[in-house]
């Protein structure tokens, strides 16, 4: 059984925060071998966005929701990563699905923009993502814009 989790940095515990710091390691510095500034002093002012095995109480995916402003005009979406483990079964869809819910309808906001690696446009895409720049590096991965308005 499954448990989606959504807290603000001031309510993750200290276990809870050594398991997103680890698995953001383990897949973007480890997996994709990219060196880049993780602690990047925006998760204080995220909302955290897990999905969490019952059984282990392990990690199986997660995302963080910035405020507009802080990154974008628009409210952002970033460090999406799905545990290595639980790939293939569905979980990154339904991390954004749930992301893009507390978007629209906690935080009321019209829009969502991210950064996302190019090769996962068409993921983004079916989500409803529109590309709205030219490709980007950022920390030697190609990535572009894209952003979702709410109708």
């Amino acid at each position: 059984m499954q448990d989606w989790q959504f807290q603000l940095f001031s309510e993750l515990s200290a276990h809870r925060l050594y398991q997103i710091l680890k698995l953001r390691q383990d897949v973007f510095v480890l997996e994709q071998t990219c060196l880049y500034p993780d602690l990047d002093e925006l998760d204080q002012q995220s909302a955290h966005v897990s999905l969490i095995d019952e059984e282990d109480d392990s990690l199986l995916a997660y995302c963080r929701v910035l405020p507009a402003g802080v990154v974008y005009d628009d409210v952002a979406i970033g460090r999406v990563v799905v545990n290595k483990q639980a790939r293939n079964k569905g979980f990154a869809k339904q991390l954004m699905i749930k992301a893009i819910n507390f978007v629209e309808h906690e935080m009321q906001a019209p829009a969502i923009t991210i950064s996302a690696q190019s090769h996962l446009k068409a993921f983004y895409q079916s989500l409803g993502f529109e590309v709205i720049s030219a490709p980007y590096d950022e920390d030697g991965i190609e990535h572009i814009t894209m952003r979702l308005i709410f109708t």
